[in-house]
């Protein structure tokens, strides 16, 4: 039937039976029309009083006397029609009949079921529930509420039905978690549980607890579950067993540690031991060292096969059994990595020192204070590991030379000589200084340390800066000494202050130069004596030999511009070192004053003083003799006469006359004398 004709089919019935009611009684003689075919044995005028009452009293009381589960519902304020607007609105004015047998007696709001408002119903229809069609629901078999029985039609479908989960939905729990399904699911899908919280049952859920499947843990068969028709496992939610772990893991361990799991592992995984968990050294292995931050994956795996009980006897049994490639012997034979290493790491090395002092490099002085790394360095090259393998420690260096090992300070000053320029030469390995190259060793060289070279610094002649010297114009290498290219002339540091005139080339060359004259311990006094002035060309004879220098080498006497002795002889300073060219004469006349005046002069030999006197003394003249060497021979009393008796001054305070005087005896001899 279109809807306009059903609606317009409505409106009539509707005034028709108010129209019946309001005739009385009179009206149940002439009836309104055919009543709907669910009604049909309502039909006749004498059956009117079974839906209508007399007078004005509404018939709801009898419409509920026959459809008794609509009236179950409303006293119990459930369903549609148990809702307050609905049980102030007669059941006539949704429900109105006498329109024909096919008319439809129930006025839908929405204008049909499938837009029927669910929740005026007290059960809104969410989630899946939305998606389901009417007849799924509403059917025989879910009809399971007490108002079903109380309708007066088997077929009445859309009353009976129950508000809980199970009167729809099988319990697959088996009433083990209560009857209150929402507690824990929604409408959504079974398979979650957005209601559930494991933490307020007896076992709260951590780490991989919380990503395992309900089914891993409540339909295993370790829980003796039951089968479904299809043969799927029952689900077992209470009682689960949890007191140990045992309950639902195996023991790997086979009960060897104990059954307290949880004393060892947690719940973030099997690799991961708890804090305050295992006590390793309960094994045949404590674990010390770095051990004890190592993760037991690390070792064991994940426990299965030949790693839950790993080879521990060795280093090797976990570490590269050669990492060395061979190179960590002792006493040629190959060790274990605990030879030289703990559990501590595996730097530094802890080798003992002894075993070190019986290599062939025992380990002296400033050597035992070294790091092993030092010497023993890393080479992570291709080429190192292919000689000293995967650890890269080179753990047999050269060490023939102290130049394997350490540079050479001095710029390769000492690589001509014949070490090689070997520090051990010079130095010790207690240190670099003070130097091992002592006074005996130098004097092995071209200039022995005597007198005052013996007392001063080294540095003083090799150092970087020397005082009162030029500066070096070479390299000197790191150490800033100089010890190529030194030379031992004495003019390479101090002055000469006689201007060359002794040196080789000089006006009066001395072969072993300034040391001719003068000594280490100090320049001055020289040390030229008696016996060297007689290798000169003036020898020391006589009274000469009681003569000091200055009084024949007249520039040692002290001056205005020299000070004696010098404040400094070197090359750079030399300040108050005069010239001293040391010249002196070389006859009797240059430094002696003839007493004699001309007398002489015409003799042979022109008057020499040497004729007559010798260097003993003046007076007497000791070469003279008066019988030889002049014109009157001393005979008899003559010879007892004292020289004065016959030369006497020609004036007073005038020279003595030796020459010429009278032979005749009247000019010394007068009468009275």
């Amino acid at each position: 039937m279109a809807p306009a004709r059903l609606a317009l089919r409505w409106l009539l019935a509707t005034a028709l039976w108010l129209g019946a009611v309001r005739v009385g009684g009179a009206a149940a003689q002439v009836s309104p029309g055919p009543l709907a075919k669910v009604h049909r044995e309502l039909e006749g005028t004498l059956k009117c009083t079974s839906c209508h009452a007399a007078g004005k009293a509404a018939m709801d009381a009898r419409c509920t006397s026959c459809h008794r589960e609509v009236g179950w519902l409303a006293e119990r304020g459930r369903g549609f029609h148990g809702r307050a607007s609905t049980k102030a609105t007669s059941c006539a004015s949704c429900h109105p009949d006498h329109a024909g047998e096919d008319f439809a007696l129930i006025k839908w709001p929405g204008g049909s079921p499938e837009r029927f408002d669910h929740a005026s119903a007290g059960f809104a229809l969410r989630q899946s529930h939305a998606k389901v069609e009417c007849a799924d629901c509403h059917t025989a078999k879910y009809r399971v509420s007490p108002a079903a029985r109380l309708a007066p039609a088997p077929g009445a479908k859309w009353t009976g039905l129950e508000q809980s989960c199970a009167s729809c939905h099988a319990d697959p729990h088996r009433g083990a978690l209560g009857t209150t399904c929402t507690s824990c699911h929604d409408a959504g899908a079974w398979k979650t549980t957005p209601g559930f919280d494991h933490d307020t049952t007896d076992y709260p859920l951590s780490g991989r607890h919380r990503s395992a499947g309900c089914d891993d843990c409540h339909a295993t068969s370790r829980l003796a579950t039951k089968r479904d028709a299809s043969g799927a496992p029952v689900p077992v939610y209470r009682p689960v067993p949890h007191q140990s772990c045992a309950s639902c893991h195996r023991d790997v361990h086979e009960g060897k540690l104990g059954a307290g799991c949880a004393d060892c592992h947690s719940t973030d995984g099997f690799g991961k031991i708890s804090g305050g968990g295992f006590d390793h050294s309960r094994t045949g292995y404590p674990l010390r060292g770095k051990h004890a931050a190592v993760r037991c994956a690390q070792c064991h795996g994940d426990f299965s096969g030949a790693r839950r009980a790993p080879a521990y006897q060795t280093c090797g049994g976990c570490h590269d059994p050669d990492p060395h490639r061979g190179t960590a012997t002792l006493a040629g034979k190959a060790v274990d990595c605990a030879a030289c290493h703990s559990e501590r790491g595996f730097t530094p090395s802890t080798l003992p020192r002894e075993r070190h002092q019986a290599t062939g490099y025992p380990l002296e002085g400033k050597h035992l204070a070294v790091a092993c790394s030092a010497c023993h360095r890393s080479d992570r090259s291709e080429a190192g590991a292919a000689t000293w393998g995967r650890a890269g420690v080179v753990l047999r260096p050269e060490a023939g030379r102290c130049l394997d090992c350490h540079l050479d300070q001095h710029g390769g000053q000492l690589s001509d000589r014949s070490t090689g320029g070997e520090c051990s030469t010079c130095h010790r390995t207690a240190g670099w200084v003070p130097s091992t190259f002592e006074r005996a060793a130098h004097d092995t060289l071209a200039l022995a340390l005597d007198g005052r070279h013996g007392e001063i610094a080294c540095s003083a002649c090799h150092g970087a800066t020397r005082s009162g010297l030029p500066a070096w114009k070479r390299e000197l290498g790191a150490a800033g000494f100089a010890f190529a290219g030194l030379s031992a002339d004495c003019a390479s540091c101090h002055l000469d202050p006689h201007a060359g005139r002794f040196a080789a080339t000089g006006e009066r060359p001395v072969a072993t130069g300034c040391l001719g004259c003068h000594g280490t311990d100090r320049f001055s006094p020289s040390r030229v004596d008696v016996a060297a002035h007689g290798s000169f060309r003036f020898p020391l004879e006589g009274a000469h030999r009681a003569t000091p220098c200055s009084a024949c080498h007249r520039d040692l006497l002290p001056s205005a511009t020299r000070s004696d002795p010098p404040a400094s002889t070197l090359v750079a300073s030399g300040e108050g070192l005069a010239a001293l060219p040391l010249t002196a004469p070389a006859s009797c006349e240059e430094c002696h004053r003839t007493p004699h005046g001309s007398q002489f002069d015409g003799r042979k030999g022109g008057g020499r003083c040497e004729a007559c006197h010798d260097l003993a003394a003046f007076a007497p003249a000791g070469r003279f003799d008066h019988g030889r060497d002049a014109s009157f021979e001393l005979e008899g009393a003559h010879l007892a006469a004292p020289c004065s008796a016959c030369h006497r001054p020609a004036a007073p305070g005038g020279p003595v006359l030796y020459r010429p005087l009278p032979p005749k005896c009247e000019s010394c001899h007068t009468r009275g004398r």
